[in-house]
């Protein structure tokens, strides 16, 4: 299912190819080495290294974040064909795939770095077109629309599930692709309240003991710069690392869509889905994620605490706007008292703009890129070491733990501004809240919560 998300995301790294120890979130630099032997393969032909020569991937989420990862996908993987697709909406669904069979609309996706014979090359408008083109293969029975179309979807012939939808929905779409057992690409951020990232850490046990493989949509940890920069920093280039700052200034993500008379509460929240908290998460969980995941692999770990405040100053107060913040500034400490001041805001055009981080060292300071050369398209890098790592040409890779809990991270400032009050990591993962609406259909009435109010709002 899905509505389409229109942000395309940014981070993972060289130690982040293997899931931290579960029982240890602390440890995000944990190797899972141990007890291989005892790993429980489901499906004889989806085991790491098996030698499947083609994979078949289904995708969950055609919206414009959905149709730019299997392009990337396709691109980047001569042996992978899309062969299923799934959308709470059927004019997603079918848009998307006109669109991926459009030769026209597909070669605007011309330019994507990629790597042929040892060099670097930009994909032409042809080339494009008669790589991908053919290996669009969605029968009509492989079209699935509905609320649980995600369902069916996973438990399709598959190797591969692409999890594109907003991240209210991820845990349950991620549980799903993994007890049906199937390898998972699923876009950041993977919940939207604890409650959810928990189940989706649950899951994500449940993979690695199946062996299946977890890549996620940070792409910063598939792109070089940032690989070969954070080596660096890790190994000392700047020094001990003293204070950290990451920035995301940006415009709305997207605009939003005033109310159609026949849609019901619930569809229209889901067209209209950046505006609501259960969907989207706030602008600090759904985009500024990359930043501060980022961050958290420069430390090797997460912050133990945060005291934000935020607010709307731009987004009016009515209904088309929802429920979030539209600027958002937070104070995270590290468990060793390195301090990161993390800025985040959505205005509109014609207002200041700065995507940016510094790390700052005792013999020297960071962005994060400037340490590193040049490589392919993190987009279709992290998809090609996805499949290497199904097909055992490649580490294993399983970024469940890592990409869990960056978006804790980013939960745990969001309910800071909020309620106004200073969160421990320990509070966030005891959280209770749980933003899943209890039922789901296209005419399913809902009451969104109020815009959050500092000293009103409750922690939970």
């Amino acid at each position: 299912m899905s509505v389409p998300p229109i942000e395309t995301g940014a981070a993972r790294g060289y130690d982040s190819r293997i899931m931290s120890n579960p029982s240890n979130p602390i440890s995000r630099r944990s190797m899972l080495t141990a007890g291989a032997a005892a790993f429980t393969i489901v499906q004889p032909h989806l085991v790491r290294g098996a030698g499947k020569e083609k994979l078949r991937a289904g995708l969950v989420g055609c919206g414009g974040r959905g149709t730019q990862a299997t392009v990337d996908l396709l691109t980047g993987n001569e042996n992978v064909e899309l062969v299923a697709m799934a959308d709470v909406f059927e004019d997603h669904l079918e848009g998307a795939l006109k669109n991926l069979r459009n030769p026209k609309l597909l070669a605007q996706h011309a330019g994507i770095t990629v790597e042929r014979d040892g060099k670097q090359k930009a994909m032409t408008a042809q080339e494009l077109v008669e790589s991908i083109g053919p290996r669009i293969t969605v029968a009509p029975d492989r079209h699935f629309v509905g609320f649980d179309a995600y369902k069916k979807l996973a438990q399709s012939d598959l190797d591969i599930v692409m999890l594109t939808t907003p991240p209210g929905y991820r845990p349950i779409h991620f549980e799903a692709a993994v007890e049906a057992g199937k390898h998972v690409f699923t876009e950041k951020p993977i919940a939207t309240d604890a409650t959810g990232a928990r189940r989706f850490l649950a899951a994500g046990r449940k993979a690695a003991e199946k062996k299946l493989t977890v890549m996620s949509g940070a792409q910063r940890h598939e792109d070089r710069p940032y690989v070969e920069t954070v080596r660096k920093i890790h190994d000392g280039a700047i020094g001990e690392i003293v204070a950290l700052q990451a920035n995301y200034l940006s415009g709305p993500v997207m605009h939003a869509q005033a109310r159609d008379a026949k849609w019901g509460d619930m569809e229209w929240e889901h067209r209209n889905w950046y505006s609501f908290l259960w969907l989207c998460g706030d602008q600090i969980v759904e985009q500024h994620f990359h930043n501060i995941d980022f961050m958290n692999w420069v430390m090797g770990t997460h912050p133990e605490r945060v005291v934000a405040s935020g607010g709307a100053a731009w987004r009016p107060r009515a209904a088309l706007y929802g429920n979030i913040y539209d600027h958002m500034s937070s104070d995270f400490v590290y468990p060793n008292g390195v301090h990161m001041n993390s800025y985040c805001r959505q205005y509109p055009n014609g207002t200041f703009r700065n995507v940016s981080d510094m790390i700052v060292g005792t013999k020297g300071r960071s962005t994060g890129i400037d340490l590193g050369t040049k490589g392919i398209s993190a987009y279709v890098q992290e998809h090609i070491d996805m499949v290497d790592s199904i097909q055992g040409r490649g580490p294993y890779v399983n970024q469940s733990v890592a990409i869990a809990e960056s978006t804790l991270t980013c939960i745990m400032a969001r309910e800071s501004a909020y309620s106004g009050q200073a969160v421990t990591w320990e509070q966030i993962m005891n959280s209770k809240q749980d933003l899943m609406p209890r039922e789901f259909g296209y005419q399913t009435a809902t009451k969104p919560s109020p815009l959050p109010v500092p000293g009103e709002y409750k922690f939970v």
